[in-house]
This record gives structure tokens, sequence and C-alpha cells, in this order.
């Protein structure tokens, strides 16, 4: 198994994703040409006693002057980053129902993420929402931190899909709202909200630019699963469809209808790839068949630009 190729069976029984995210991590790292990470600065917190075994190199040699004792100077690492990562948890996000679906590629792609911005001293904080917001956490840097929030990933990694639509504008405009300092915020989401609607498309970009007016950085991953998703690739048969968001059921064959399909979904996408660069926002169609690696990349190149 390659070392990216992480199994549906591994997320669900493993159990560990801190595990299982390093492994693809350590793998992405090396096979990059040059090391992206770079060196951290601190700053000065506090001063303390100094105790015997302490390194002699932090004693604040001006403070032992005026007070005849020995104090080491201790420092804060500090944040060269936030970044809020955004996981959209709706019913569509569970497809396929064989594999790795949607939603379990966004929580392993995300863990990954954490992952790199932990090691590099980034501060990271998770939303995960449907209908409405489910989790919100603010961005800290900090292990305990990291550990809860892969907890809370893990516990969604066991979740089935409750019929839950995608409330993608209402939430982007309350997460917006939600995150008080500038951050890069990086959204995993297949953007099935009336998707073939032009109106509800210049609503969904409407929330984006609320992001982008608060100063944040945005990357969209637009995940998807591209035979049945994009080509509409069945069998060629009368099929039986259900919206798992809506519970609405319908019949067709899908090849009488593949080639419109293929068509309204192209054009679809690349009115977002245009809308993103108008406004300046970093846009990646992500396939669940190319595996993490270029989700990483991509991520990675955003983050080297913000500093």
């Amino acid at each position: 198994m390659a070392i990216q190729d992480i199994k549906q069976e591994d997320l669900l029984t493993f159990g560990n994703l801190e595990i299982l995210a390093n492994q693809v991590v350590e793998g992405f790292i090396t096979g990059l040409h040059k090391s992206p990470f770079h060196g951290f600065s601190v700053e000065f917190a506090e001063h303390r006693l100094y105790n015997p075994g302490d390194s002699v190199k932090h004693i604040d040699w001006k403070l032992f002057a005026r007070t005849d004792k020995y104090f080491t100077k201790k420092y804060e690492e500090e944040t060269n980053l936030r970044c809020q990562i955004l996981i959209d948890a709706s019913s569509s996000m569970f497809y396929p129902p064989e594999g790795i679906n949607k939603f379990q590629f966004s929580v392993m792609s995300a863990a990954c993420i954490i992952n790199l911005l932990k090691r590099q001293r980034d501060a990271f904080g998770l939303t995960v929402f449907a209908e409405d917001i489910e989790l919100h956490t603010p961005a800290k840097s900090t292990p305990v931190h990291q550990k809860y929030v892969y907890h809370e990933l893990e516990k969604y990694l066991q979740q089935k899909s409750h019929q839950k639509k995608t409330q993608l504008v209402k939430n982007l405009h309350a997460i917006a709202d939600h995150i008080p300092k500038r951050s890069m915020v990086v959204l995993f989401s297949d953007l099935f909200e009336n998707v073939l609607h032009h109106e509800d498309l210049e609503h969904i970009f409407a929330a984006l630019q609320h992001l982008k007016y608060n100063k944040h950085e945005v990357i969209i991953f637009n995940v998807a699963d591209d035979k049945h998703e994009l080509n509409f690739d069945f069998d060629n048969r009368p099929h039986h469809f259900i919206d798992v968001e809506t519970g609405e059921e319908f019949k067709l064959n899908p090849k009488d209808y593949a080639e419109t399909y293929q068509l309204r979904m192209a054009h679809y996408r690349k009115e977002i790839a245009l809308k993103c660069g108008q406004y300046k926002i970093d846009y990646l169609n992500t396939s669940l068949a190319q595996g993490y690696y270029p989700t990483l990349q991509a991520w990675l190149l955003k983050r080297n630009k913000m500093l």
C-alpha cells in the first residue's frame, strides 16, 4: 500500500487519526526536493528562578547584577500563522458508499494539514458544519488542542449520514464572524448547494467575499468523486437515484443524460474557478482518486505565499 493510500477500513478500524496522518505527512515530506519548513520565532514571556540543571544560556545576567539572584528567561513560541479548517458534513459528502467517501477524505486531509501546521508551530482551528455549525474551535497551537481536534475528527469518522442538507452560505457568513484575526481559511466541500442555479452560486461567493473582507486568505478544495459525480459514468441500464439530502427519488438511464450532465457540471466548475480568480481565492478541484499529496502541496504553496 502506498503511504498516502489510506483505506476506508484503516480509517474506521485503526482509529488513531494522528498516527495515520503522520504516516501520510512523512511520505509527503520525503518526496519534497526542498524542505518547506522555516524556522520559527520566539518572544519573551517571563522570568523564573534558575534551577540546577537548567541551561545557563537563558540566564538574565543583567537581572543577576541587580538582584544577585539567578533568573532564566522563559520564552513562548510565536505563532507564524492561524489556519481555520472548515469541513462540510452534509449528506452529499458521504458519497461514494464504497471506499473512502468525500467526508472521510476531507477529514484525513484536514488531519494531515494539522500535522504540518503543528510541525511549523502554526495555530489551527476546526469548524464542521452542515445545516448549522456543529463544531467550532478557535485556533491554537498546543499539543492538547491538537489531541482534542483529532479526537473530535475521529468521532466524526464513526458517524453516518442522516439526511443533512448543505447550508453553505449561511454557515460561511457565521464562520466569517467567528474568526477574530486574519487567518488562512481552508474549505473542504463538494459545493453542492443547488449547484446548477446561477443565483445560488452568487450567494456562495457573497459569503466567501465576507471572509475576504475580513482579511482572511481562502483556499477551497472542491472534493468530488470523478467517476459518478463529474462524468456520470454508470452502467447502461435504468437506475434508481435518491437525493441523500432531500430524499427525492427518480428513475432514469444515465446514458440518456450523461452528455448534458457533463456539460452543465463542467460549466459550473469553470464558473467557480473564474469567480475564485476574480476574488483572489485559491481553488483546487480535488479528486478522491488522486490521493492526499496534491491537496497538501496546494495548501503548502498557499501557506508559503502568506509568509
